[in-house]
């Protein structure tokens, strides 16, 4: 195996890459802090600030106008998504947590698409179950759970549209997906991609943006 060049992403160029991408609105910014000084906890769960620019580029490469995300948090990459999207576009939002999102529902007002956002607190299995049968989703989000992530991919995959592109974050998952001896999520994790890889009706790749992000396009 032969491994391309590695940089080590210091402080100082994570600020120069982020300075390179579209610049974050106000209410992405305010929503960052916002949901470090409540959640300080729980922040990690939080996609990345440079993810925020890169699923908005996908919703307009993929000219979306339904995305389906599964796990919102606070509602920074639901915001993100949303900003993307025409004016009568929509994500429909799975999450479980009243209290998070309550901090997402302040940003996406605040940026004037909390009319682009369907979000539906309860379990994601049961939203998504209860969503059309037939090929109509154009773009998904899967950054919930892990154990339950391929029963996500498997009621998704079904819904998605023809080139539509399912993005799943973490699978990678802090490095332990490597560690065969490592149970619970990181089995879990790795499970998770394996299946992906094995899965003939999609295309994908996986790719080490923050903790691993994985693309997945349906044939």
């Amino acid at each position: 195996m032969t491994k391309g060049n590695t940089t080590k992403i210091t402080d100082e160029l994570y600020a120069y890459m982020l300075a390179q991408n579209p610049p974050l609105t106000a209410a992405q910014h305010g929503l960052i802090e916002k949901t470090w000084e409540k959640f300080p906890d729980a922040a990690g769960m939080q996609s990345a600030e440079e993810q925020g620019p890169l699923l908005a580029f996908l919703v307009g490469l993929t000219g979306a106008r339904l995305v389906v995300e599964v796990g919102t948090f606070t509602g920074f990459s639901t915001l993100s998504m949303a900003q993307a999207l025409p004016a009568d576009g929509r994500i429909i939002a799975c999450d479980v947590s009243e209290e998070w999102t309550a901090y997402g529902r302040e940003a996406w007002a605040e940026a004037g698409v909390a009319d682009r956002i369907d979000l539906r607190i309860a379990p994601a299995l049961d939203t998504l179950r209860s969503l059309p049968a037939e090929p109509h989703i154009d773009m998904a989000y899967i950054d919930a759970d892990k154990t339950s992530q391929i029963a996500y991919w498997e009621e998704l995959v079904p819904r998605m549209r023809q080139g539509g592109l399912i993005v799943t974050d973490n699978t990678l998952f802090h490095g332990k997906v490597v560690d065969e001896s490592a149970p619970g999520t990181p089995a879990a994790v790795r499970a998770f991609n394996e299946h992906v890889r094995e899965d003939k009706r999609m295309e994908s790749v996986l790719l080490a943006i923050s903790d691993g992000l994985t693309l997945s396009r349906k044939r």
